[in-house]
């Protein structure tokens, strides 16, 4: 029983890193159709951002104890969003706009920034690099003996609701909501009623790769980050998309949690069989799982209505 509540609890929390990794995704590629192969670096900004407010700014705003206070550390995670959202809106001004209507173009533009941006911080360091993470993160949570639920991933969790509830008022309690709403159902009639597409374009953008930012924050609280930190979300957070819906927030949640439940199940049913290397088999798995469930239902879970 202990085992399947930890089990259940890590799926859980691989399912929330996951929707803050393709929270951002889903809507870029939904109303854009854009494949942005750099977003695992945006992901890989976020955490190096957090890296810096905590290595160069806590201890001589904070003092001494400044990196284990946290205060510096949750700014981090806003800054991480603007600054992410900040790189992400001029990659869209002066590339992606230049772009649209080439999917391929577009994709291998991407790529190619995402390898500047990896080569950017594999010249800061090309070494992983650790980063304090707040006391009062450190720990767990034991509710019952024998189960304990670590402090960080309960954070991460939260993080990725707070997020999922900002999206939510942002696409269904705002102006700019509810442009992006219109243009992702039908692009060609939202431009006609005067809706400036490119203008939801850009701002879509931006909050996607602000997003990838903050997951990059929430990676900081459960390894050290490297020039490829993002590059072993990318697939995955595409994953997500697709079987959740393209543009679908409700799809891209459930998505997250399929995915992020079935991956320890498996791996766990995995190594209980004995089989070596139970991650990566765990991990073709649930690939297989997704690509039979495609074959049935290839709008996803929970696809997006449109009038188009």
């Amino acid at each position: 029983m202990n085992i399947l509540v930890a089990q259940i609890f890590n799926g859980l929390s691989i399912g929330s890193i996951l929707l803050l990794a393709a929270l951002g995704l889903a809507f870029s590629f939904g109303l854009m159709k854009v494949i942005n192969m750099a977003y695992g670096e945006f992901i890989m900004v976020g955490a190096y951002v957090t890296y810096f407010f905590q290595t160069f700014l806590a201890e001589p705003l904070r003092g001494a104890d400044g990196q284990k206070e946290g205060l510096i550390f949750v700014l981090s995670i806003a800054a991480a969003f603007v600054i992410s959202g900040a790189l992400g809106l001029l990659l869209e001004r002066f590339v992606i706009r230049r772009l649209y209507g080439r999917p391929l173009d577009t994709l291998l533009a991407t790529w190619g920034i995402g390898l500047i941006l990896q080569q950017a911080a594999r010249s800061y360091s090309p070494r992983n690099l650790p980063i304090t993470s707040p006391a009062w993160l450190n720990g767990r949570w034991v509710p019952v003996e024998g189960i304990g639920f670590p402090y960080a991933r309960l954070f991460i969790i939260a993080l990725a609701v707070i997020c999922v509830i900002g999206v939510y008022w942002y696409l269904y309690h705002t102006s700019n909501g509810r442009r992006t709403r219109a243009v992702m159902q039908n692009r060609e009639m939202a431009s006609a009623l005067g809706v400036p597409t490119r203008r939801v374009d850009a701002y879509t953008f931006a909050l996607g790769t602000g997003l990838a930012g903050v997951a990059g924050s929430a990676l900081t609280l459960i390894g050290q980050i490297g020039p490829q930190l993002g590059t072993g979300y990318i697939v995955d957070a595409f994953m997500v998309v697709v079987l959740g819906g393209v543009g679908s927030l409700p799809g891209t949640v459930l998505a997250a949690m399929v995915i992020g439940t079935l991956n320890p199940l498996f791996e766990l049913g995995i190594a209980s069989a004995g089989f070596d290397s139970a991650f990566s088999l765990g991990k073709v798995a649930v690939f297989l799982v997704i690509i039979a469930f495609l074959q049935f239902r290839p709008n996803g879970l929970l696809a997006l209505r449109t009038r188009s």
